[in-house]
């Protein structure tokens, strides 16, 4: 059985040694170019005038200057809910197969986002590149012979009319291919049971059959199904149950905040890959182990734009304003933030995210996702993203020698109708005086952040820190969501919610 891993191994260092980086610029303007083509005579293409765009000498800017900015609430209005209506060829060709259900990090109501089958495609294709991107990790030949285990959400999808609804990664699960299904694990039967905890819990029950080597999914969910592993198993570690266990990837969160959390449960270290597969589509990939940064996918049907992640170009709710300026891939600056536009073949069109993203790396094109527009605390000037949030919080675990995996905050009025910011830890271990957490939260941020200390000197009266058990993020998510999937925790919340946290946090869960 060596000698197959060692094989798959040969092939995959092959085809990273005769793939060729195609130039950025040049393979963005192709994509632009195809998404127009295919797209100019659907409703959309016909309003915007796609087929005059095509016309133009430099079509990224006539693009630019006759489609405005769309964000979901937007497009769905506009366009996407007459696809439900009955209607074809509204934003893409034909009718999409299936929609995401994104309730994302904002709200309780489920997004449904078309995933065409060109989107489909795309994913998988994206996949294979990361996958050849694995001749960059020094591992061992047995390891691409190990089974694989995709924490998603149900792949039970739900059939309404002409369609199919899922989470994005059910939707991506239901689509593995043939050759695939004897390396993924949890396998069909279990993965189509929609109860999350009875899934972990069957998941749980077979884990010693499998010999799992990677595992993927959110990490605060990933957590939990490990520690209900060793707990079904009375295991110390995962790696008495998955010895073979080497790599996990992780999507579209940050790993640094439950770095220490996974530490515990392992026997080593696990190399740790970082994606970018969201409801919209799978955006960028860690390619090499030297950096956690992820490289943007160019040349497989999604165009980027961005904006210039400012105060004055970003609402309160989190939209871009009409003035925004974009700036093109080719004139981006490292370590500056920025929203993401995207332009998708599932008929997403100069689409706001709702991701904040900078580049570490211009020449690789290389990115980290930095937050969520809507997470930008920003009340009275303090002008908080959440990488400055997730630093913070990652110095106070240095400092007090505890873990903290979950948190989140919001600007409130005290009794004197003065805002603070009031934050709430989600502390796994460990003992720390709540007062003193405050004093050094606010520190840190001081120290990260010169408008966070001008807000803390004028309008911004204090910090007060609430110490909490973990559980209670996963058991908010549960009763306002559900469980397990694509869910991730709100970091900011805005006062109304916010109220809705408190009430939810003093109440009896049980």
């Amino acid at each position: 059985m060596a000698v197959i891993g060692s094989i798959i191994k040969g092939i995959i260092h092959a085809t990273d040694a005769v793939t060729t980086e195609p130039n950025a610029v040049e393979a963005q303007e192709k994509v632009l170019q195809g998404l127009l083509e295919k797209a100019k005579d659907t409703a959309f293409g016909r309003h915007y005038e796609f087929a005059e765009i095509l016309k133009a000498d430099d079509i990224r800017k006539a693009y630019a200057e006759r489609v405005p900015f769309f964000d979901y609430n937007k497009i769905n209005e506009e366009w996407w809910s007459k696809m439900h209506q009955g209607e074809d060829n509204v934003t893409w060709p034909g009718n999409p197969p299936y929609f995401a259900l994104s309730s994302g990090t904002t709200g309780k109501s489920s997004k449904r986002i078309p995933v065409t089958d060109d989107m489909v495609e795309a994913i998988r294709q994206t996949g294979l590149k990361q996958v050849a991107s694995l001749a960059n990790y020094d591992l061992p030949s047995d390891f691409f012979q190990k089974e694989i285990m995709m924490l998603g959400s149900s792949t039970d999808l739900n059939k309404v009319e002409d369609h199919e609804e899922g989470e994005i990664s059910g939707i991506s699960a239901s689509n593995i291919p043939f050759w695939f299904r004897n390396f993924y694990k949890p396998g069909v039967e279990i993965s189509q049971i929609e109860d999350w905890d009875e899934r972990v819990l069957e998941i749980a029950k077979e884990a010693k059959n499998w010999d799992i080597g990677a595992m993927s999914g959110i990490p605060s969910w990933t957590e939990l199904m490990i520690k209900k592993i060793l707990e079904y198993h009375n295991a110390k570690n995962i790696h008495e149950i998955w010895p073979n266990l080497l790599v996990y990837t992780t999507g579209g969160v940050a790993f640094e905040p439950y770095e220490k959390a996974f530490e515990k449960l392992v026997a080593h270290p696990l190399v740790v890959i970082d994606t970018y597969l969201a409801s919209e589509g799978f955006m960028a990939f860690q390619a090499r182990p030297e950096t956690h940064a992820m490289k943007l996918v160019l040349d497989n049907g999604i165009y980027f734009e961005f904006v210039p992640f400012k105060p004055e170009y970003i609402a309160e709710d989190g939209a871009i304003r009409n003035n925004a300026p974009t700036v093109k891939l080719e004139e981006v600056e490292p370590e500056v933030d920025y929203v993401l536009l995207i332009s998708t073949v599932s008929g997403a069109w100069r689409y706001v995210i709702g991701d904040t993203i900078k580049f570490t790396d211009v020449d690789r094109k290389e990115i980290r996702i930095t937050g969520r527009t809507k997470f930008f605390l920003n009340v009275v000037g303090s002008q908080l993203s959440v990488n400055k949030m997730n630093d913070a919080v990652k110095e106070l675990e240095q400092q007090f020698g505890i873990t903290i995996p979950e948190f989140t905050v919001a600007a409130v009025k005290n009794d004197q109708e003065e805002y603070i910011h009031k934050w709430y830890l989600g502390i796994e271990e460990g003992d720390a005086d709540e007062k003193e957490l405050a004093a050094a939260l606010d520190e840190a941020l001081k120290a990260a952040n010169k408008n966070y200390g001008v807000a803390r000197s004028k309008a911004l009266k204090g910090v007060e820190v609430v110490k909490v058990g973990p559980e209670v993020f996963t058991e908010w998510s549960a009763a306002n969501k559900k469980k397990g999937g694509q869910v991730k925790m709100e970091k900011v919340m805005n006062e109304e919610k916010f109220a809705e946290w408190e009430k939810f946090v003093r109440s009896d869960r049980s």
